[in-house]
């Protein structure tokens, strides 16, 4: 339903843009701006102390014990018999 209602806007703004006639009649021009002066605004801003390094950690990784069935021929249980 989205997408027919996309196409359908689609085609709609064709046919009314296909139907306009647009012819320039005045030329555009930008409006004259004068810049003057200015002050930007100034900041007192106290940061944080970080400190960043680095330390030697010893992480204890757990081995897994995988008891395989003794008439496992190699194929993968898939759970379908």
């Amino acid at each position: 339903m989205k997408k027919f209602t996309t196409i359908a806007l689609t085609a709609v703004a064709t046919l009314g843009l296909a139907a306009c006639d647009i012819d320039q009649t005045e030329e555009g021009a930008l409006p004259d701006v004068d810049v003057e002066g200015g002050n930007l605004p100034e900041f007192d801003v106290e940061t944080a102390d970080v400190d960043v390094g680095t330390e030697e950690a010893t992480i204890e990784v757990p081995t897994l014990d995988v008891d395989m069935p003794d008439d496992a021929d190699g194929e993968p249980v898939t759970g379908n018999e």
